[in-house]
């Protein structure tokens, strides 16, 4: 086994504290947003003492990840987990389609754009399937309501911008109707401006306020959304979207197309091993709205939310519809209680754990590692199974 210590990134949506926290770290007053642990080339996890993630597996790929895991996946480790902590909303987006992102990382490459260019839209060949396990209660909006339902949200609330909406997906309610209707928001020749869009959030805190809403939580989302993204269409987009919360321990898979945008709390992301990010809005990063339109899907749908799966009398796996990933939780006992003696862990191949709680002594056969809350690690697909014991409780990324 390896240890690992996670890439932090520090975008403008994290929170100031609670990675810190989870980490066992001094906070900086700086924003905290995500810790990757994985092997992207962009942000590997990095092996105390020395080393790269992806240098390592590199080096030895076919120990590390064995062979049907190498054969499948190009010798790459296939997923990349994530601990992420948004404050504030990030960007509404979509990730593209394996295909599809193949081809335009290939076209971006033959017109000579740097990784890091800020005209690049692909960072990677891969798509971005990803699915998110609350850790806190933790909200989002994700994927398109049926034309109908949305049409009712919008009904009377009384602008321009509104009014045109409503007439689109009353006309056409169906997938062409809806996406006339995010055409309208999103794309350069028809972006309604910041006045038409504060005319929107003032209508929505008005009928949240005299209790007319049919939606509150959508109205409270747009109000949110407008606190920190103020004229931006994205506020508007919302009002199309499904509403989620997740209390800790649920779980929400968004395939490729889906959009989406995380609102606040904290969870697992665990993903393609891919950066491929599609932005519509609320961002001051990059917005490539002809590229959302041609990857995202206005089918109306409701979220894909993942029931756990009992595996034994201490673990629940999340299987997503995906071949790059799967994710289990463990829980030995509580952090105080005693500790559990050394059991079989499910799960095969290369895998990445990450303590949550308390404090937990992995063994394989090549060797034992102590993993607290917080720690991560990788065991290679060489070692063979994963006996745990301890107290507290941990996460496995594995592929299925």
């Amino acid at each position: 086994m390896l240890g690992l210590d996670g890439r932090l990134q520090h975008y403008a949506w994290g929170s100031t504290t609670a990675l810190p926290e989870f980490l066992g770290r001094e906070a900086d007053g700086t924003p905290w947003a995500e810790a990757w642990f994985g092997a992207h080339p962009l942000a590997p996890a990095t092996i105390p003492g020395g080393g790269r993630l992806d240098a390592v597996i590199a080096a030895d790929g076919p120990a590390l990840l064995g062979e049907d895991v190498g054969r499948a996946f190009q010798g790459r480790l296939p997923f990349l987990l994530k601990v992420i902590a948004p404050e504030r909303p990030l960007s509404l987006q979509v990730h593209p389609t394996r295909e599809h992102a193949a081809e335009s990382f290939a076209a971006e490459n033959a017109a000579g754009l740097a990784l890091d260019s800020p005209r690049r839209t692909y960072r990677d060949a891969n798509h971005k399937p990803e699915m998110l396990v609350a850790l806190t209660r933790f909200t989002a909006l994700c994927g398109f309501r049926t034309p109908r339902r949305a049409a009712a949200i919008l009904e009377g609330l009384g602008t321009d911008l509104t009014d045109r909406l409503h007439g689109l997906l009353v006309g056409s309610p169906t997938a062409h109707g809806m996406r006339a209707a995010f055409r309208t928001l999103v794309s350069a020749s028809m972006r309604p401006t910041a006045e038409e869009v504060a005319e929107v959030v003032v209508a929505c805190r008005a009928r949240s306020a005299a209790g007319s809403s049919p939606s509150p939580r959508i109205d409270r989302f747009v109000s949110l959304l407008a606190e920190h993204h103020p004229g931006d269409p994205g506020v508007v987009a919302a009002l199309l979207l499904n509403p989620v919360t997740l209390e800790p321990g649920e779980a929400m898979f968004v395939p490729a197309g889906a959009l989406h945008a995380y609102l606040h709390g904290m969870g697992l992301e665990v993903m393609a091993a891919s950066d491929n990010v599609l932005r519509a809005g609320l961002t001051p990063k990059k917005v490539d709205a002809d590229e959302v339109l041609q990857c995202v899907s206005v089918t109306a749908a409701p979220p894909l939310r993942v029931a756990p799966e009992r595996q034994n009398a201490t673990s629940v796996a999340y299987y997503a519809p995906v071949d790059d990933f799967e994710l289990a939780l463990t829980e030995l006992s509580d952090p105080t209680g005693p500790p559990q003696p050394c059991h079989p862990i499910p799960g095969t191949g290369p895998r990445i754990v990450l303590g949550l709680e308390g404090e937990v002594l992995l063994g394989t056969r090549g060797g034992t590692h102590l993993l607290p809350a917080g720690g991560a690690a990788f065991v290679p697909a060489a070692d063979g199974p994963l006996r745990a014991g301890g107290r507290g409780r941990f996460a496995q990324a594995s592929v299925p």
